[in-house]
């Protein structure tokens, strides 16, 4: 069992030092798709024994919880190491037909590695200081991928999304310092029992916005969003598109495991505060998506609106509710990518991501039009795509507990999503080129185009998999939302190692 949690995170930084051994060289590229391929299998191992046992985990070196190491993992957490291999196996094939001989001398590859490695520790993680490290882990690879390069406008995005994360981080340290001196452990399943017998309950609530304020930030959620739209176009399309997938998906895991495990003496408090944060995220975030005419700056902007959807099953804290935020945080992650690896190509193909600037692919690239209504008409959740399926339960969880206006919220954001990407296929696919050009998927080399293509269409498949079949995909997330609500199987296998 120990070797089933750890080597799902060892695997990354095997495949990163390697990576970096051979920097210099081609093989780097084929180093990373290689580790993603086995970090794949790993992350398909896991959700087995997980399907199997429910509930697994390990403490490293033997040392007894609560005082060692824990590695823990449920379905939320095995799906989550699952979707993030494959976003890592999909996204390095990708960076092969874009990542020059620059950046792969400057580390590009290893950077990435490490980058997997920190989400997936920060998915498995049993305790909060271990959560930290993972989030340090992030933080530098995540800072090193953006500024490869050297470019101005890279490094202005870099040095925006390093700050606010660092004050993030620092935030997040602090109320770690606290729950311990309060408590007397950072175990997240000794903390259930710690924190709800503590004497000051309005002391774990203060440390509970502590704790919600710092996830906030990495989860980019109103008003603290700024550092997203600012950071997330400016580097490579292959570093975009993890980011957009994942790194935000590990503050709204965090939100989730803190305040489902641990926070939930306060939750009339708590939980209506992460209510209007989430109808303030879905609605600032696609507004300033339909300001905006650039590609990945649009996109940038629905990472935000959306994520108020994730939130929302957290604050509305029913079954049906969590069931929906973790269905739509695992359908999220696969179309966000996605659509940044469209963009990538379209920027390719036009040379600009200014919409006023491109044009006419749909005439000269058909088939990346269609790949692209696959993942946009998922985010604007027409069915019968997997983004319909999700935002369906929540407006239904919505409207089960009385809140018409949060469920209005929640159709609105569709509807502007809607017009958002309208407007992409109005003015990238439809128009003709402003310069009378026809740019063809053929004027790419073919090799970097079915490197670039093959991911794509694959994760689109995925996309229509999920709405054509849902109900396995619904099952599991009702299963992981019931272990959320009752994580009394999570707490006693990590505290005595008994099965659920």
């Amino acid at each position: 069992m120990s070797w089933t949690l750890a080597l799902p995170i060892l695997a990354p930084f095997v495949t990163a030092a390697l990576a970096f051994m051979l920097r210099g060289r081609r093989g780097s590229g084929w180093i990373s798709v290689a580790g993603a391929a086995v970090s794949l299998v790993l992350a398909v191992r896991l959700l087995l024994v997980v399907l199997d046992n429910g509930v697994v985990a390990t403490q490293m070196s033997a040392w007894a919880a609560p005082f060692g190491i824990t590695l823990a993992a449920d379905y939320l957490s095995a799906a989550m190491v699952l979707i993030t291999a494959i976003i890592g196996l999909a996204v390095a094939v990708w960076a092969m037909a874009e990542v020059g001989q620059t950046s792969r001398r400057m580390g590009w590859h290893g950077l990435f590695q490490t980058l997997i490695g920190g989400v997936t520790g920060a998915f498995l993680t049993g305790d909060l200081f271990n959560l930290y490290v993972w989030f340090e882990v992030l933080l530098i690879s995540s800072f090193g991928l953006l500024v490869i390069g050297g470019r101005k406008k890279a490094i202005d995005g870099a040095v925006k999304y390093v700050t606010l994360n660092l004050i993030s981080t620092v935030l997040f340290l602090c109320a770690a310092g606290l729950t311990y001196g309060a408590t007397g452990t950072l175990n997240m399943a000794d903390l259930r029992g710690a924190v709800a017998a503590h004497p000051d309950q309005g002391l774990m609530t203060v440390i509970a916005m502590m704790f919600m304020i710092g996830f906030g930030l990495k989860a980019a959620v109103f008003p603290l969003f700024f550092w997203l739209p600012a950071s997330y176009h400016t580097p490579h399309y292959a570093v975009s598109a993890v980011f957009a997938g994942l790194l935000t998906k590990v503050g709204v895991y965090a939100l989730i495991r803190v305040f489902t495990l641990i926070f939930v003496g306060d939750q009339g408090w708590t939980h209506e505060i992460l209510l209007w944060t989430a109808c303030l995220t879905m609605i600032t975030g696609v507004l300033g998506a339909a300001a905006q005419s650039d590609f990945r700056k649009i996109l940038s902007f629905h990472i935000v609106s959306q994520i108020g959807y994730m939130v929302l099953g957290l604050a509305l804290m029913t079954p049906l509710a969590l069931m929906g935020g973790v269905f739509y945080l695992l359908h999220h992650i696969i179309v966000k990518a996605n659509l940044f690896l469209i963009a990538g190509v379209s920027r390719r193909l036009t040379g600009s991501s200014d919409l006023y600037a491109i044009g006419g692919l749909y005439r000269s690239a058909p088939l990346l039009a269609v790949l692209f209504l696959i993942p946009a008409f998922s985010l604007a959740g027409f069915p019968p795509l997997s983004g319909f399926w999700a935002k369906y339960v929540l407006v239904k969880a919505s409207l089960d507990l009385g809140l018409g206006l949060v469920a209005l919220a929640a159709l609105l954001t569709g509807l502007l999503t809607i017009y958002s990407m309208t407007k992409i296929w109005a003015e990238a696919f439809w128009k003709a080129h402003p310069d009378g050009r026809a740019p063809r998927l053929s004027e790419i080399p073919a090799r970097p185009r079915w490197l670039m293509l093959a991911p794509i269409i694959a994760l689109a498949l995925m996309t229509v998999l999920i709405g054509l079949a849902p109900e396995p995909f619904v099952t599991f997330a009702t299963i992981g939302a019931e272990q959320l609500l009752d994580p009394s199987a999570y707490v006693a296998t990590v505290l005595r190692g008994d099965a659920p």
